[in-house]
């Protein structure tokens, strides 16, 4: 089976990548107004890369190394010790590196979100490296590593379950966005709708294809579980498309594409942290509950506490991860305690970093562009480019 892991998780990597790399910028992208399209592609793009190198100076190292139950040290720095023989259970190390960077792409690209149309390329491309290095890594390994976070540690023999990234990536995603949407304030203009909904509708089904690779590839193995994870991955994105679109109808009188889809996401994300203990029935439950459960935290950021996390990054991605991080526990396949716990530490965690780096980051460069650039479009004045010959 060494073999089939190996030819597995190399498909898998791809497919992550490919969540990034066209599928969230699309999905972002086509959210925006129609004059900011290419920032939000370039900040995907540039995030991609900036992670990639990050991730090799010393991500990884700080995630996997051998450091202890804070973090990992250096001593995987530039992959230091490792060779095309060195092995992560049945793959080569440097597979298991790979597709773990895929992972510190997404998360660090999944804020973008919150503060397209305002933020300044500079403060994105700054902050997201430190942020990645300095919360995220260090989580990854309280988690997946064998920090304190995971068995053996802070709640005893049972640590927190997190089978692909509820907590590591979707919380720690969501808890960021919303910090940062606090720091920038409001667009100055709130109302336009979505320029693109078929871009939407596109970003949204690579993320649901690369979402296989997301979860089932969390396995490491070529093996039932893997199957059983995509499975349940995409039953609850189905059952979570169609009660936010339900729901939208009951509530609205239309079910429109983009709630749609934004259901898709968030029965995936909610799904994230399970797929690797529950079966089909329980991801029904998930996701049929994911769907109205995000749909109504997006009304509550938005609508009644007024913030605007501009793409509902916390909405979906944060409460999706939170909510299916504690149904672990419902279904009995985590410990109540080390479930709610780890949420607590690294939300607090997060919040406390993310604050931190936003206020050391702009001492540095400015983090929300001028009035004129905001108005006028990012694409054309910060990046000298257009998406469309007309634009709104």
């Amino acid at each position: 089976m060494v073999g089939a892991d190996t030819a597995w998780i190399i498909v898998a990597t791809a497919l992550v990548l490919f969540m990034t790399l066209p599928g969230l910028a699309l999905f972002y992208g086509g959210l925006v107004r129609a004059r900011n399209v290419l920032s939000v592609f370039m900040q995907c793009y540039a995030i991609a890369c900036a992670m990639s190198i990050a991730w090799l100076v010393a991500g990884y190292s700080i995630a996997f190394g051998d450091g202890g139950p804070l973090w990992g040290g250096l001593g995987k720095a530039f992959l230091s010790g490792i060779t095309t023989d060195s092995l992560s259970g049945t793959i080569p190390e440097v597979l298991f590196f790979a597709f773990q960077m895929t992972f510190a792409i997404i998360t660090p690209a999944l804020i973008v979100g919150a503060y397209v149309e305002r933020i300044g390329f500079a403060f994105v491309l700054l902050f997201s490296t430190l942020w990645m290095l300095i919360c995220y890594a260090p989580v990854a390994h309280w988690i997946w590593g064998g920090g304190f976070l995971s068995d053996g540690g802070l709640f005893g023999a049972v640590g927190a379950r997190d089978f692909a990234g509820g907590i590591v990536v979707h919380e720690t995603a969501g808890i960021a966005a919303l910090i940062l949407a606090l720091f920038l304030g409001p667009r100055r203009d709130r109302t336009k709708p979505p320029h693109a909904p078929g871009y939407v509708m596109i970003g949204a089904a690579m993320l649901w294809v690369g979402w296989f690779g997301f979860n089932g590839g969390s396995q490491l193995a070529a093996d039932g579980g893997a199957a059983m994870a995509i499975t349940v991955t995409h039953l609850s994105a189905a059952a979570a498309s169609l009660t936010w679109a339900l729901w939208e109808r009951i509530k609205y009188g239309k079910a429109s594409l983009v709630g749609m889809v934004t259901g898709t996401i968030a029965g995936l994300a909610s799904i994230t942290p399970a797929s690797g203990f529950v079966g089909p029935v329980e991801a029904l439950i998930i996701g049929g509950i994911a769907g109205v459960l995000c749909h109504e935290a997006v009304n509550l950021i938005r609508n009644i506490l007024a913030i605007d996390d501009t793409l509902d990054v916390f909405a979906v991605h944060g409460v999706g991860g939170i909510f299916g991080t504690i149904m672990i526990a419902v279904f009995g396949a985590g410990s109540w305690a080390a479930q709610l716990g780890a949420l607590v530490v690294v939300g607090v965690f997060t919040a406390v970093v993310t604050a931190a780096l936003v206020l050391a980051v702009r001492l540095v460069t400015p983090m929300r562009v001028d009035a004129e650039t905001e108005t006028t479009g990012l694409d054309l004045l910060v990046h000298g480019e257009r998406a469309y010959d007309m634009v709104s």
